[in-house]
């Protein structure tokens, strides 16, 4: 195979349309917008705009609410640590903590803690301190005979 010899699988790409081209083109004139009127003219956004009747996106009542403070978690789950600890990028031995997690590549940055979630099987015995973990998460730990601590009180939910 040589560089000339390449090409796109047939369908893969499409010419592009080039408006107001001359009557050849088949777009060109009025180049596919019809005759006169707002819609044919440059400049023309009304998308939502329902003749000066109130729009139906305002109309709709506002529902919902993010709150300001909230804690974002990275998540982790107990079938990534299982994946980890079996390629000996974590250590099972010792305690597992947030930092080790950060330095085995398995999370990428803590921001306001690290959450255990319990998708996944884990086998091994591993002992770990993380900021949260869901209650499904911490029996699993215990069910493979490890040990899950949360640093936090209020973040296991």
């Amino acid at each position: 195979m040589k560089l000339h010899e390449l090409s796109d699988n047939p369908g893969a790409t499409k010419r592009r349309k080039r408006v107001g081209r001359g009557p050849g083109s088949g777009l060109g004139k009025m180049g596919g917008r019809g005759i006169k009127g707002q819609k044919s003219r440059s400049g023309v956004a009304i998308k939502g705009y329902e003749g000066g009747q109130m729009p139906l996106y305002q109309r709709l009542p506002k529902r919902g609410f993010n709150k300001p403070n909230r804690k974002a978690f990275a998540v982790v789950n107990l079938g990534l640590i299982q994946k980890f600890v079996d390629a000996g990028k974590l250590d099972a031995a010792g305690t597992i903590d947030e930092d080790a997690l950060i330095a085995s590549g398995l999370v990428r940055r803590k921001l306001d803690g690290i959450r255990v979630l319990s998708k996944g099987e884990i086998t091994s015995k591993v002992t770990l301190a993380v900021t949260g973990a869901s209650k499904s998460a911490i029996d699993a730990v215990e069910k493979a005979g490890g040990s899950l601590t949360v640093t936090t009180a209020h973040a296991a939910e």
